[in-house]
């Protein structure tokens, strides 16, 4: 990390350890502290993941001359498999370093052998992390390490592949990067997102165990300082990820891609959380030496749900039952002791059946010494907008001048009695979460601390305010989705907003009216839709970044079409119209999904640029490649956002003559036609949801082999009605013929007579 730095070796005794059918591991450090004699006391937890069993002890050792004193705590089986199956465990241990006091930074280092028999072929692993050992002039304390971990054993259907969200908390606020190690290859048609540290398909993945060796590092988002303890001292600049990183660590796990299944739909064969179950990423507290408990809650309507898997700390049991319905509960209990205080622990977990199993959810437990206040707080929700009345009497002793929304930028008022806040459903930080059965919007109002506080002699206070809402409502009478008013707050834009919106024509003056939604339309209408930018700077470029139809609100569901990519038109039908630099207009022909859905959704990730930027995601435009995109922190632009309208809901046909039941065959156009699809109506008593023709497209098949073939092949009544047009070709060709032969004769005989006269 630093020239000149030391490392502290962790080897395994033998130099390898024995682990058979190794799944991963991660690692996790306690905030590093100095002690009196100038050295440093790093403690750190590892887990590990396997098959069976995973009990076994892990001898180490420390290089000599490094660290004054090396203590190891005994490996405890923290997880396992409770079906009797024996498929996955996992097990943690915990180490405490002391070392020299003339250090900058450390690393660790372990391998073994031998991974779970892969797709990949790889056998041997590395365990690796490097953490800086400079006090930072932001916090007057040393780095703290990013969080992860995941669940023993990842399966996932090779036809649901949905993102896969791996948790990357930092307790400093720092920026985390995910990447593949650089000594690893990635798997075949796997992506990863690096800054939202999610994994993606760009493509069909084998049956199979896929193995992931990813890397974790973080660095400063704003200007620091680090000092050594030899006086030296480094600057480093906000959001620059071209310097070394304040901590990295590795983070390996295993994934195996099952069977596909019948149905991808969620609740069914693959479990879902209700809304019970906390959020991804949410930060939990605990207190030291009080019973802290977690709760989750699983359906799966069409499969058993028979265990759940979890990741957490030594001590943590679990308690699983099977209820009604499809419905199984987890209760995980744990009692942090006087080891664990100020510990920040990574918990994972996913619901179980034989056949799949559930997206990974992970929460963040901080340990404190005393429990936070939580208040007494009294929330009301409106049609777009939650209102909350905090009760001063219920938190004696809390200074409110200390106290914020998630969004620092929205304020909170108080009068004699109470503290008081209004917030949109869009705006102050508020969030959407899917809690499977039910749509909530999230907020919460906290203590915060000044930067420059060194001490501080206040009560921490965390208060959770939420508005919930069943899915059997349209959310859209609530949210007023209809509305689309998007307003968001960065530091270097000030707040700004979108506006999107569907409108009766290409003039995109006449909007349709908020009584009109779910706006009813037929397949291949003409769709007009609009984006406006609305700013507090005078001059900004509204980018489209993305656009694609889900068949919900939900901008994360594994069933999409995309219509615009990385800046790029994919829909065959979609026109976009000349506009301002603030405003972006378009037009897509009506589709729907294949399957049981009647609506549609359209979803779109936007950004705002400075205008004259070279090197900007604006200017930047279409990307092919989109690893050729420019980093955020190089340009003035804000991140990107995602805006949702809708829903369009389809009624009747598009032939008003159509006697019955219609099924719809989009032929796809040629490169070289520059014509829009073909559409020909047939006769089925078997209607099917017809996509863009895209969906239609034979992938074995070359571009010039698209026409005829595929029509006849539609189903009998056009091999019938094929048949019967060629064989009234062959009879006219006769009749054609017959009558240019009688006439070649009868001018013959003509010229003959002719002849005979002269």
């Amino acid at each position: 990390m630093e020239v000149g730095a030391i490392y502290l070796l962790l080897l395994a005794l033998s130099g390898i350890s024995s682990t058979l059918s190794f799944y991963g591991d991660s690692l996790t450090f306690q905030p590093a502290h100095k002690q009196k004699d100038g050295t440093y006391k790093v403690t750190f937890h590892y887990r590990q993941n396997g098959r069976s069993s995973c009990d076994d002890k892990s001898l180490y050792t420390c290089e000599s001359g490094v660290c004054t004193s090396f203590e190891e705590s005994s490996v405890l089986q923290t997880d396992q498999d409770d079906t009797g199956q024996g498929r996955w465990c996992q097990s943690e241990m915990h180490t405490t370093a002391t070392v020299r006091n003339n250090q900058t930074s450390f690393s660790l280092n372990q391998s073994g052998c031998c991974w779970e028999s892969n797709v990949d072929g790889k056998t041997n692993w590395i365990s690796e992390a490097e953490l800086d050992l400079g006090s930072r002039s932001d916090s007057h304390a040393f780095n703290s390490c990013p969080l992860t971990t995941t669940v023993s054993y990842l399966r996932v259907p090779q036809n649901c592949f949905s993102p896969i969200h791996i948790l990357a908390h930092d307790p400093d606020g720092d920026l985390v990067r995910c990447r593949f190690s650089s000594n690893a290859a990635a798997p075949a048609n796997f992506t990863l997102d690096e800054m939202e540290c999610v994994l993606r398909t760009t493509g069909k993945v084998d049956i199979g165990v896929h193995v992931f060796e990813l890397m974790l590092e973080d660095f400063s988002s704003k200007n620091i300082t680090l000092t050594y303890s030899d006086g030296t001292s480094v600057f480093r600049e906000g959001s620059d990820m071209e310097s070394p990183p304040l901590c990295k660590m590795k983070l390996q796990f295993s994934m195996e891609i099952l069977p596909p299944l019948s149905s991808c739909e969620r609740g069914r064969v693959q479990p879902v959380f209700l809304s019970k179950t906390p959020s991804h990423g949410d930060v939990v507290h605990a207190t030291m030496g009080q019973n802290f408990q977690l709760n989750a809650q699983a359906k799966a309507t069409d499969a058993s749900i028979e265990d759940f898997q979890v990741s957490g700390p030594r001590n943590m049991t679990k308690e699983f039952n099977a209820g009604q319905h499809g419905i199984a509960e987890l209760t995980l209990s744990w009692t942090p002791q006087h080891s664990d205080l100020y510990r920040i622990v990574p918990v994972c977990f996913t619901a179980e059946t034989n056949q799949s199993q559930s997206e990974m959810r992970c929460v963040v437990v901080l340990v404190t010494q005393a429990a936070l206040i939580q208040g007494s707080a009294t929330v009301t929700c409106s049609p777009n907008k939650m209102a909350v009345a905090l009760d001063k009497a219920s938190m004696p002793g809390i200074d409110v001048n200390f106290l914020q929304l998630r969004d620092s930028s929205c304020s909170l008022t108080s009068n004699g009695t109470h503290i008081l806040g209004v917030m949109s459903f869009s705006t102050c930080g508020t969030k959407l979460l899917d809690k499977g059965d039910f749509l909530v919007f999230a907020n919460e109002i906290r203590s915060y601390e000044l930067p420059s506080e060194v001490i501080i002699r206040r009560k921490a206070v965390k208060i959770e305010i939420s508005c919930q809402f069943p899915k059997t409502v349209s959310i859209s009478s609530y949210y007023n989705l209809q509305k689309s008013d998007y307003i968001f707050t960065e530091s270097n834009f000030g707040s700004f907003g979108y506006t999107f919106e569907i409108y009766n024509d290409n003039n995109f003056t006449s909007k349709v009216e908020a009584k009109k939604y779910p706006v009813e339309v037929q397949l291949l209408d003409t769709i007009y839709m609009g984006i406006q930018a609305e700013s507090d700077l005078p001059s900004v470029t509204l980018f489209v970044e993305s656009c694609k139809a889900i068949p919900n609100n939900n901008p994360e569901n594994v069933i999409f079409y995309d219509l615009i990519k990385n800046g790029c038109v994919k829909d065959e039908t979609l026109v976009v119209y000349p506009s301002n630099q603030k405003t972006y207009n378009f037009e897509v022909q009506a589709f729907k999904f294949n399957g049981n859905y009647d609506q549609v959704y359209i979803t779109c990730s936007v950004i705002l640029c400075e205008p004259g930027t070279p090197y900007s995601r604006c200017a930047q435009g279409c990307l092919s490649d989109p690893s050729r995109r420019r980093k955020r922190s190089l340009v003035k632009e804000t991140v990107s956002h995602s805006i949702t309208q809708g829903p369009l809901r389809f009624i009747g046909h598009p032939d008003p003559s159509a006697a019955m039941d219609h099924n719809l065959v989009v032929i796809k156009k040629r490169p070289d036609m520059d014509v829009k699809p073909v559409v020909m109506q047939q006769s089925r008593r078997t209607a099917e949801v017809i996509l863009p023709s895209v969906f239609l497209e034979d992938t074995k098949s070359s571009p010039e082999s698209w026409g005829i073939k595929e029509i006849l092949s539609a189903n009998t009544s056009t091999l019938v009605f094929a048949s019967a047009f060629l064989v009234s070709l062959v009879m006219l060709v006769g009749v054609v013929v017959y009558f240019t032969r009688k006439r070649n004769e009868e001018d013959h005989n003509s010229l003959l007579s002719s002849g005979y006269d002269n």
